[in-house]
């Protein structure tokens, strides 16, 4: 069977059924459980520490009123670092490639930011699509520039954290299928192909961690606006 650089963005199967479920579960095991103790190990200490971390971070742009969401976006994030990192291993499938996803985890959140704005202060949520000191023949047009750029945004959030773990494993496979067809004629050129993928696949985690703190990020920003 032929097998091009697509196949491993298609989810698996096993006997037919999608093993996408279980791809996305997996990361949860990967987290801390509560206990009786304090500190339990330095594994479960480094992870209380990063959460608390990410957090505050989130929570810096909102006011109280947005902490109520300070669970929701830490899960999320969570979701999409162990998910987008486990992708990365061998003989693995990342869910966050999957568009059908991420637009799955943008679209109800963002609707929820923005009906969130419209029941407790419309009139502001409102004033965004048409800027203060707008020339009264350019209101027609500002206010379907703005309400396209509104309607737009959770598209943007799935394309963007699709789009970029695309290029990255696409990257990762075309450069690791160069250095195994390069090595028995020219190992010269196969080892520093290989130090390109090492390199490569380092930055690949950093693109990871960034593209799940950005999605989440953006999130928090769009729920600033509406509270």
């Amino acid at each position: 069977m032929n097998l091009s650089f697509f196949d491993q963005f298609a989810s698996p199967q096993l006997l037919g059924i999608p093993l996408i479920l279980l791809a996305m579960t997996l990361p949860a095991l990967l987290l801390p459980s509560p206990t009786n103790r304090w500190i339990t190990n330095r594994l479960s200490t480094l992870q209380l520490w990063f959460i608390h971390l990410t957090t505050k971070q989130l929570m810096l742009p909102l006011n109280k009123g947005g902490h109520k969401w300070a669970l929701i976006l830490t899960s999320l994030m969570m979701l999409l670092l162990m998910t987008n990192l486990l992708g990365l291993l061998p003989y693995t499938f990342t869910p966050t490639t999957q568009l059908s996803m991420n637009m799955a985890l943008a679209f109800p959140l963002w609707l929820a930011t923005l009906l969130m704005g419209l029941r407790n202060q419309p009139t502001m949520s409102l004033g965004h699509l048409l800027p203060e000191g707008t020339p009264t023949p350019l209101i027609p047009v500002l206010i379907l520039i703005e309400t396209a750029s509104l309607l737009i945004r959770p598209l943007a959030l799935g394309i963007r954290l699709t789009a970029n773990l695309t290029a990255g494993h696409l990257l990762i496979q075309l450069i690791s299928t160069a250095t195994i067809t390069l090595l028995p004629t020219l190992p010269t050129v196969s080892a520093l192909t290989s130090l390109i993928l090492l390199l490569l696949t380092i930055l690949e985690i950093a693109v990871a961690m960034i593209q799940a703190y950005v999605f989440t990020l953006l999130l928090s920003l769009y729920l600033q606006e509406n509270i």
